[in-house]
C-alpha cells in the first residue's frame, strides 16, 4: 500500500488574479499575459493570468486592505491564519506585471506616480505594497474580489506552487501595460478565444481548466457572483502519468487519477493513465491486474482479471479470468509469479468467465463461483468445482484473506470478493466506473440490485477494483 506523503512538499505559496471585464452584452474577456522565456522553466512562454509567489512583506499590508481582514480572508481560504497574504500578493503581482492597481482612493496623478518609480521599486524588492499604500494614503481595494480556485502543481515537478486564484473586475480608467520582465505580451481575450488559440498560446493545464470554467459566464458580474456563492473551493492536485504519447498530466476528474496516486504517490510519472490489454499492473504487493483484449461499448477498455496472493507465498488466486481468449489466458499464467491455485468468478456473463475453462485445464486450479438462475446471456461453459453462496472466507496466506459477498442484481449469481487487509472490493460489474450498470431481466433485477448496493454501504471500504476500468477510491 502507498505510504503517506506530504502533497505540499517543495511547493511555494502563490496567488493569481483573473481580471475580467464585459466586452459586449453576453460576453466577457479576460486579461492574460505571455510569460518570458526562461530555460528549464515549464511555465516558460506560457499564456497565464497575472500572479506570482507570496512575499514576506505582503503581510505588512494587512492593515491597508478594504473588504477583508486576515481572519475573514483565512476562513474563506480554509486556513487558520495568513490567508490575506494571498489576496495581497495577487494584487501586488497584478500591479508589478501588468500595471493594474487596485487602490482606493486613487487619483490619476497617484496612478501615474505609482506606475513610475514605485512599480520599479516594488519589482526590485526595494519597496513593498504596504509602502505604496502609505505613500499614497490609499488602501488595497479587495471589496470586488472573490476566491475562485485552488491548484497545487503535480508531485514530481521541480518547481511546485500552491496557488490560490481570485477573480475581480478590471479597474475603470486604467490600461494594462506589460512590465517586459515577467510579462512580455498582454492580451484581452474571451475564454473561447484563448482556448481556440491553443496552437498559438501555450496553456498550462491549470490555465486551460480555469478558462473552461470561465467560458460559461456571460458577464463579469456573474463571474463574481458565482465565486462568492461557492460554499467550498476544493484543492485541485493533478498527477503526472505515462501515456502512449509520453508524459501526461491527469486531472482529478479523470478515471485514472485515484489509481495513479496510489501507485505513484511521489509523482515520478511512471504510473499509466491508460489501460492496455495484456499489461501487468502491480496494484499492491498482493494484487496484480491484467486486462483482456476485449474493449467495447459494454466492456470499456476491456475486462479486468486480478491476481491476488499473499506476499510471503507463491500461490495465486485469479478473480474473473475473462473471455476465452488464448492469448489472455496465457498472459494470466505468465503474470503469476508462482502457481495459480484457484479461479474465482464474479458472475457468468461472457466477458468475465469463459476463460476459466482453459485456465483451469492449464493450471489444474478449481473454478469457484455461482450458477445463474436464468441461462439467457450466460456463459454456457461455466461449471464450477464449488458453488459459492456468499459468506465464505478464503485464507490465501498469513496476511491475505478474501470474503465472498453475494450481490445479486446485475446478475442473479453476482459475487464480490473483499480483500480484508486492503479494504478492497473486487466488484465485477456490481459497481461500474463511468457508466450505468445494465440490469437485464429476467436474470437482472433492479429491486434486488438496489438492495445489494445498500448492503455495501455498511462495509468499510477504501477501494473498489471493478471489472472494467481503473481502481476507484
Amino acid at each position: 500500500m502507498p505510504t503517506e506523503v506530504d502533497i505540499y512538499v517543495n511547493s511555494r505559496k502563490a496567488a493569481s488574479v483573473i481580471v475580467v471585464r464585459d466586452r459586449a452584452p453576453g460576453e466577457i474577456e479576460i486579461l492574460m499575459m505571455r510569460r518570458a522565456e526562461r530555460p528549464g522553466d515549464f511555465r516558460s512562454g506560457a499564456v497565464v493570468f497575472p500572479g506570482g509567489v507570496l512575499d514576506a512583506r505582503d503581510r505588512e499590508a494587512h492593515g491597508h486592505c478594504l473588504g477583508w481582514d486576515d481572519a475573514s480572508a483565512s476562513e474563506r481560504l480554509g486556513l487558520s491564519e495568513g490567508g490575506l497574504d494571498y489576496w495581497v500578493a495577487a494584487a501586488r503581482e497584478c500591479f508589478e506585471e501588468v500595471g493594474l492597481l487596485f487602490l482606493d482612493p486613487l487619483s490619476p496623478s497617484a496612478l501615474e506616480q505609482a506606475q513610475g518609480s514605485w512599480r520599479k521599486s516594488m519589482q526590485s524588492g526595494e519597496a513593498g505594497i504596504a509602502d505604496l499604500c502609505a505613500a499614497l494614503e490609499a488602501k488595497i481595494d479587495l471589496r470586488h474580489w472573490a476566491y475562485f480556485a485552488h491548484w497545487l502543481t503535480p508531485m514530481g515537478r521541480n518547481k511546485r506552487f500552491d496557488t490560490r486564484f481570485f477573480v475581480t473586475v478590471a479597474p475603470p480608467g486604467q490600461e494594462a501595460v506589460a512590465d517586459r520582465g515577467e510579462a512580455v505580451e498582454l492580451m484581452w481575450v474571451t475564454p473561447a478565444e484563448a482556448l481556440d488559440r491553443s496552437a498559438e498560446y501555450k496553456l498550462l493545464p491549470v490555465t486551460r481548466r480555469n478558462l473552461q470554467d470561465l467560458a460559461q459566464f456571460k458577464s463579469a458580474q456573474s463571474v463574481l457572483d458565482h465565486a462568492r456563492a461557492l460554499q467550498e473551493v476544493p484543492m485541485v492536485l493533478p498527477r503526472l502519468a505515462t501515456s502512449a504519447k509520453g508524459e501526461r498530466i491527469v486531472h482529478p476528474s479523470e478515471y485514472a487519477w485515484a489509481e495513479i496516486g496510489r501507485l505513484d504517490p511521489h509523482g515520478t510519472g511512471q504510473a499509466w493513465c491508460e489501460i492496455t490489454a495484456g499489461r501487468v499492473v502491480r496494484l499492491s504487493p498482493r494484487v496484480m491486474r491484467i486486462t483482456a483484449p476485449n474493449p467495447g461499448v459494454m466492456t470499456g477498455p476491456g475486462t479486468n482479471a486480478y491476481l491476488v496472493g499473499d506476499p510471503t507465498l507463491s500461490r495465486w488466486t485469479v478473480i474473473d479470468p475473462g473471455p476465452a481468449d488464448p492469448a489472455h489466458v496465457q498472459a494470466l499464467i505468465d503474470a503469476a509469479p508462482g502457481s495459480i491455485e484457484q479461479i474465482l468468478v464474479t458472475h457468468t456473463h461472457v466477458d468475465h468467465s469463459p476463460g476459466a475453462v482453459a485456465l483451469s485445464q492449464a493450471t489444474g486450479a478449481p473454478v469457484l463461483g455461482r450458477r445463474a438462475a436464468h441461462a439467457q446471456g450466460q456463459d454456457p461453459t461455466f461449471q464450477p468445482s464449488q458453488e459459492l453462496q456468499g459468506g465464505e472466507r478464503f485464507t490465501l496466506g498469513p496476511s491475505t484473506h478474501l470474503q465472498v459477498v453475494h450481490t445479486p442484481g446485475h446478475a442473479s449469481n453476482h459475487l464480490c470478493y473483499l480483500l480484508e487487509e486492503e479494504k478492497t472490493l473486487f466488484c465485477g460489474d456490481h459497481v461500474m466506473q463511468g457508466s450505468t450498470v445494465v440490469i437485464n431481466p429476467p436474470d437482472g433485477d433492479m429491486r434486488v440490485y438496489l438492495a445489494s448496493l445498500n448492503e455495501l454501504l455498511g462495509m468499510e471500504l477504501d477501494w473498489l477494483a471493478p471489472g472494467h476500468g481503473f481502481l476507484v477510491a
